[in-house]
């Protein structure tokens, strides 16, 4: 980031959002001021995501919560038809920001960047949506844009969170069930992980790029045997036939790269 944009990152952003105390104390280490996270409300309790947090033993960094009401409005519900809200207009969708005015400081709308043309297509209007929202916001006083880094300095934390057990933003558990739920995953990881030692003992870069692709989210995403609607989204996104049929892969690739690092 810094060689091609200038820019040292400041704000640290985990893969699905996953967080817990430790990882905050890890991008605490590192040098982040802020990480993004779910508003997963075990966490939250009575308190809202408008807010900015302080993690637990890492007073030091900054937590920013998504509101996943309002961002899921856009990433999941903009085109369903069987919303009692659709269709969300712009006119319609920002009161619901402007109604936080008074009542938080920041409102963090976080999601996948296939939302905008996978999720929703073009003929669902998301596009002219998306360019007719920020004027929109921009016409009550008290909104502006910012960075995260930026909030995350500008506003005094209200409160501390705390968590042991991770949280994301998957599916409606918004825990680690996404990808560690069922044997197959474990396993998986778990054989995965054990070839970090003899792959850097290698000293072979070409290898060490294979193992990191393999370490990807989605390879254990896809075999999730989860059921009703969650498991629809992880059928959606996966080039497999079935969850077993990930596993079979994913499986005969470590082990291949097994035997290369012998």
């Amino acid at each position: 980031m810094q060689q091609e944009l200038g820019v040292t990152p400041a704000s640290f952003r985990n893969t699905e959002l996953i967080f817990n105390n430790h990882i905050a104390w890890m991008a605490a280490d590192m040098g982040f001021q802020a990480i993004a996270t779910e508003g997963a409300q075990r966490v939250l309790g009575w308190r809202s995501p408008n807010f900015i947090y302080l993690p637990r033993h890492s007073p030091q960094i900054r937590a920013m919560l998504k509101n996943y009401q309002l961002s899921d409005d856009i990433a999941f519900r903009f085109s369903d038809r069987g919303w009692k809200e659709w269709p969300l207009t712009v006119e319609k969708f920002t009161p619901w920001i402007h109604n936080v005015a008074g009542n938080g400081n920041v409102i963090n709308l976080f999601m996948d960047y296939e939302t905008f043309g996978e999720h929703q297509w073009e003929d669902t209007g998301i596009f002219d949506f998306m360019d007719h929202l920020p004027e929109a916001v921009l016409s009550h006083p008290d909104f502006r844009f910012r960075t995260v880094s930026e909030a995350a300095s500008h506003h005094q934390a209200v409160g501390e969170i705390e968590t042991d057990e991770a949280i994301s933003w998957a599916d409606m558990e918004r825990d680690l069930s996404a990808w560690t739920g069922n044997s197959m995953q474990r396993e998986a990881l778990q054989v995965i992980y054990e070839l970090e030692q003899p792959i850097k003992q290698k000293g072979d870069p070409h290898l060490l790029e294979i193992w990191r692709k393999l370490l990807t989210s989605d390879h254990f995403y896809y075999m999730s045997t989860k059921f009703w609607q969650d498991g629809d989204v992880h059928k959606y996104f996966s080039p497999y036939g079935t969850p077993h049929e990930a596993y079979i892969y994913f499986m005969n690739c470590a082990r291949d790269l097994r035997q290369r690092c012998l």
